[in-house]
């Protein structure tokens, strides 16, 4: 009875939250300073048309009847069609969403696998030459704005020492022959056997991801030097230590399992801010992503695609915290 009482609750709370989260996104489309009519009719339409398009679109009606029917479209999957493409705003995201996946993937995997272990070597080495200088790259992950490390990185590394492909997710020579199976490129390319496309999507995802996991990594090599800090600081260790144990045995057997709980949900909460935070980074290297398709939607009043993409990534915020949560409760006993 326990397991389902814990079990409706999240549910519960989980509805409640992406309740919430829709009607946060539908009175976005709201306050927008844009009137989604004119921007799909034009501003030199007869105002018959306006009235008629209006009437169509049901922005006549009050606003609690338009609540309703977009919470019915939402139940349905419809989240509208784009102006600016002419599709439906869901298949638009099917298409362009498994890019920015495959972006934010990449860099939280490298962003753990550099950012933990600098943050355990930074915590056992605390007030030393190494731990100081950590914590400044870290900073500098923190004070350097992103768009200002991917144009240089576009600056030195593609138009000063050309060692680096330019904008973009492939070159032109490979555009469209790798067949879309998972919209992630470089798993297609290996799908379809096709290794030179393989290079050449790694070529290209290797700054936007580089600096993307530079940015992770900052965050997560902080937190886990807080986080070891206090395990270190712990009588178990203490006690450990006592025992005649092993340096290394005593950081990674005893203190660290600690805190990897902890990490769970700072990982989770992390890679969630990637899928929103590539915006940016989508928009210098022009990566046909869902930063890319949000921006331009917004920039051309196209409020739809605008409103399908926040509650998208609203809804990759929500459910990557319960899975954090849930695996917090499974992995940490002590949580009932």
């Amino acid at each position: 009875m326990r397991v389902l009482n814990r079990f409706f609750s999240t549910l519960g709370s989980l509805m409640l939250t992406l309740f919430g989260l829709s009607v946060l996104t539908f009175f976005i489309g709201r306050v927008m300073p844009t009137d989604p009519v004119l921007a799909a009719v034009g501003d030199n339409a007869p105002e018959s048309v306006v009235i008629r398009v209006r009437q169509e679109m049901g922005l006549d009606q009050p606003l609690w009847v338009q609540f309703g029917r977009y919470l019915n479209q939402l139940l349905h999957g419809d989240l509208g069609k784009s102006i600016l493409t002419s599709h439906p705003v869901i298949s638009d995201i099917a298409h362009y969403f498994p890019a920015t996946l495959e972006l934010a993937t990449a860099a939280i995997l490298v962003a753990i696998v550099i950012g933990v272990p600098l943050g355990v070597w930074a915590a056992v080495r605390q007030g030393t030459w190494i731990d100081q200088t950590i914590r400044v790259v870290c900073l500098a992950g923190h004070s350097i704005p992103v768009f200002v490390l991917s144009l240089l990185s576009l600056l030195v590394f593609y138009a000063v020492l050309g060692i680096a492909p330019g904008p973009g997710r492939q070159d032109i020579i490979y555009q469209d022959m790798v067949p879309h199976v998972t919209g992630l490129l470089t798993i297609d390319s290996l799908l379809d056997g096709d290794y030179g496309a393989f290079h050449d999507a790694l070529a290209h995802m290797a700054q936007p991801v580089l600096i993307l996991a530079y940015f992770s990594m900052a965050y997560i090599t902080r937190m886990t030097r807080t986080f070891m800090l206090n395990a270190l600081n712990g009588e178990f260790i203490i006690t450990a230590r006592a025992k005649g144990l092993s340096a290394r045995r005593v950081i990674w057997r005893h203190a660290f399992p600690t805190v990897a709980v902890q990490l769970v949900t700072v990982i989770a909460l992390t890679y969630a801010g990637l899928l929103e935070g590539a915006v940016v980074t989508e928009n210098v290297f022009s990566w046909p992503g869902l930063g890319q398709y949000l921006t331009t939607s917004l920039m051309n009043a196209d409020m739809n695609p605008v409103i399908g993409a926040t509650l998208l990534i609203g809804t990759a915020y929500v459910l990557l915290n319960l899975c954090a949560d849930l695996l917090y409760r499974l992995w940490d006993p002590r949580v009932k």
